[in-house]
């Protein structure tokens, strides 16, 4: 993948004895986030535009890394699901790459996660977006970009989404976010998440922002998924 370069390094320097977080292979002998065709996978992805349809009111411009399969899918559910916090770092690395697909040229940028619940963030040891900003974070600051990251929101108590239809995201997500404190951002304002399904939690935070002044100017997620057509 072009872009801010040293992407192997990240997602093959850890040591993860459970085998390749993308296709579970183990390779003895090997430092390893992702095995090679896994890596090799990941390296092929190149950020895009991305849009639900129907896109909700409010949803800024979307930028996803690739679709929600294949290695990728695979290594989210390893991080957010499994415990494998080490791949807060290489998944960091590619969401920095959609970043920089999502802003342009290199310029001062503030990054915005969206928030885990409170039970989420004590199941998973940590609020797995905040760690993932974080190292994005890191990534562009190392290839020369003026970076913020900033925790203006928390997330209220919500039902399981997976149960949820469009209309149910919507008003689930509506009621999920309040402002803890507005901050100064300096450059666009870009919105964090994994995933993007029906794009209603980034409307809902995207709405919560603007009306603290923080107007988003895109929102970069690793994956979105794609709708399915049944016949």
């Amino acid at each position: 993948m072009p872009g801010l370069g040293g992407l192997w390094s990240d997602l093959t320097d850890l040591v993860l004895p459970a085998g390749c977080a993308g296709c579970a292979e183990r390779v003895p002998g090997l430092r390893q986030g992702f095995c090679p065709r896994c890596v090799g996978e990941l390296e092929s992805l190149r950020p895009a535009p991305t849009r639900p349809d129907p896109a909700p009111p409010g949803l800024p411009p979307c930028v996803a890394l690739g679709p929600y399969a294949g290695a990728l899918r695979h290594g989210l559910l390893a991080y957010k699901e499994r415990g494998r916090h080490g791949l807060a770092r290489p998944l960091g690395a590619l969401l920095a790459e959609v970043v920089a697909a999502a802003v342009g040229p290199r310029r001062a940028v503030t990054l915005v996660a969206v928030p885990d619940t409170a039970r989420a963030a004590r199941a998973r040891y940590g609020d797995h977006l905040d760690r993932l900003a974080r190292h994005a974070a890191d990534r562009l600051k190392a290839a020369g970009w003026p970076v913020r990251v900033l925790r203006p929101l928390r997330a209220l108590p919500r039902p399981d989404s997976v149960a949820l239809d469009s209309a149910g995201r919507a008003a689930a997500a509506d009621a999920a976010f309040r402002l803890r404190r507005a901050g100064g951002a300096d450059g666009p304002v870009v919105l964090l998440d994994d995933i993007v399904t029906t794009g209603a939690t980034l409307a809902a935070v995207s709405r919560v922002l603007r009306e603290a002044g923080m107007t988003p100017n895109a929102a970069a997620v690793l994956a979105a998924t794609q709708k399915r057509h049944h016949q």
